[in-house]
């Protein structure tokens, strides 16, 4: 209800406006995955049997849910949001709590390169390997979708068991590379809070970076396309959304903020063709993906490595020049 009155909010408020109003459209049972409650206790009630060891919710209409809950809630519970993925139903929660201690200082700065090869190489040096984690699990996807596409797309009620069965097949694969995913996030942005106060990143457009090339048209003979690149940058963008660097930078960004921590986006460009000792800007810098040698003063590193210390420099340069 609280979905159907948004939208018709919507439409009305476009009608009056001289918009495109878009009449709302009816969403079938399987469109919506995830049923909000905006506040603990109108429609639901979290932990509703504090006596029983037992945690369970209340839902309005089902009842008592008893619930694996797998780490303890610290503070108030303001939101609940029940989750499906495949057979599973998840509660999530979001609590009020008083601000947690920052860490203590470690005298540390960092700059950090995102990148294909290595998913982050720092201005220290340390690099970590991409762990590739769609790459890895390719081949049970394409055998799983395959098995899928066995089946023709009929009516719900019609639908066999071995096509419900492929679905999920198909389903739980994706939602283990995504929950892969998300446990590196985690734990390579924990590690550098930890050991650093202050972290410079590449403000990356990763959309931008994922795009698809524009067709070219061929002027000699219309209705017909130029190669423009389409099947090397599809692959290039299959690896960039395996990375999941946006993922990345939203848990780095969060954690850094619950532990005190500084986290400044700088801009991307020449990092990697920048000389850290002379100053040269050069394509020329940078002769292969890995290997940086200037042109004018010969120093040679990682050309990875020589990206997150520029990064780093222009970081702590934005953050002197930023008011306090």
């Amino acid at each position: 209800m609280r979905r159907l009155d948004r939208a018709f909010a919507g439409f009305f408020r476009r009608v009056k406006s001289g918009d495109t109003p878009g009449y709302p459209r009816f969403r079938g049972v399987n469109w919506f995955d995830t049923v909000d409650f905006p506040k603990d206790g109108d429609g639901c009630r979290w932990d509703s049997t504090p006596h029983d060891p037992v945690t369970r919710v209340r839902f309005q209409g089902v009842g008592h849910v008893r619930v694996n809950q797998h780490r303890p809630v610290v503070g108030k519970v303001k939101t609940v949001s029940v989750k499906r993925e495949g057979k599973r139903w998840y509660v999530v929660l979001t609590a009020e709590q008083e601000r947690p201690e920052p860490l203590p200082k470690s005298g540390s700065v960092v700059g950090v390169d995102l990148g294909i090869a290595n998913f982050l190489a720092d201005s220290n040096g340390e690099f970590v390997p991409n762990p590739r984690h769609s790459r890895r699990a390719a081949a049970k996807l394409e055998a799983a979708q395959q098995a899928l596409s066995r089946y023709p797309r009929v009516r719900r009620d019609r639908r066999t068991a071995h096509h419900q069965r492929a679905v999920e097949k198909v389903a739980d694969l994706h939602r283990k590379v995504r929950r892969q995913r998300l446990d590196h996030a985690h734990k390579t942005a924990l590690g550098k809070v930890r050991a650093h106060d202050f972290i410079a990143h590449e403000d990356l457009k990763i959309r931008n970076m994922s795009k698809a090339p524009v067709p070219k048209l061929d002027p000699e003979q219309p209705g017909s396309f130029l190669p423009n690149g389409a099947a090397a940058k599809a692959g290039l963008n299959r690896s960039i959304n395996d990375a999941g660097w946006g993922v990345f930078l939203t848990i780095l960004y969060a954690k850094a903020e619950s532990a005190g921590r500084e986290v400044i986006a700088v801009d991307p460009r020449n990092t990697s063709r920048t000389c850290p000792e002379c100053g040269h800007v050069s394509a020329e810098n940078r002769p292969t993906q890995e290997k940086f040698h200037c042109v004018a003063c010969g120093h040679t590193a990682h050309a990875d490595t020589v990206g997150a210390l520029n990064v780093l420099r222009a970081g702590l340069v934005r953050r002197e020049a930023t008011p306090a």
